[in-house]
């Protein structure tokens, strides 16, 4: 791992990794998919200490297709927001999925899900029974992957995470 000209961590794919911290002690932590003083994609998470509490913004390059507070979860966060009356974008759920996704997914996986998962959750709030797939989606597979990272028993999360984006892609976007 190298640096930058202006002293931020680039990794040996060409990521670049900025920590910094604001005037309020928050810390920001950012991956560029390239060079910062050029048009890249990026991860931006800052965290409170104070709080016990972090969010993250994700962008494509040029800025376009920004997701606050989720972290890219599109698909899970429509999911919870259409399903939970209790809906928070910290909820207990998120988290979890976030720390595994985080943790335990392959970075061509989540660089896939991020490519389809919003054409996905655009076609499933056309369907007039939206509702019910959201509710099958939550049953069958988020608390499927909740029971089972709680369990620790990350294949099975993993499996399930991957085999449900792919049904969910062949169901909706190449039928």
């Amino acid at each position: 791992m190298g640096r930058d000209k202006y002293g931020n961590y680039v990794n040996d794919e060409g990521v670049t990794i900025k920590i910094s911290e604001d005037k309020h002690g928050k810390d920001h932590i950012s991956f560029y998919g390239g060079p910062v003083d050029e048009d890249h994609s990026g991860v931006h998470v800052n965290i409170d200490y104070k709080k016990g509490e972090w969010t993250s913004k994700t962008h494509g390059e040029g800025h376009s297709d920004t997701e606050s507070g989720s972290g890219g979860c599109y698909l899970i966060s429509a999911c919870m927001a259409e399903y939970s009356e209790n809906f928070d974008d910290n909820c207990y759920e998120l988290k979890l999925l976030r720390w595994f996704r985080d943790n335990f997914v392959s970075k061509s996986d989540i660089e896939h899900y991020y490519r389809i998962a919003p054409d996905i959750v655009s076609k499933i709030n056309q369907q007039p029974d939206h509702c019910a797939i959201y509710k099958r989606i939550y049953e069958n597979v988020i608390k499927v992957c909740i029971s089972a990272i709680e369990s620790q028993k990350f294949t099975l999360a993993y499996n399930v995470y991957k085999e449900s984006v792919l049904k969910l892609e062949n169901e909706f976007l190449l039928a």
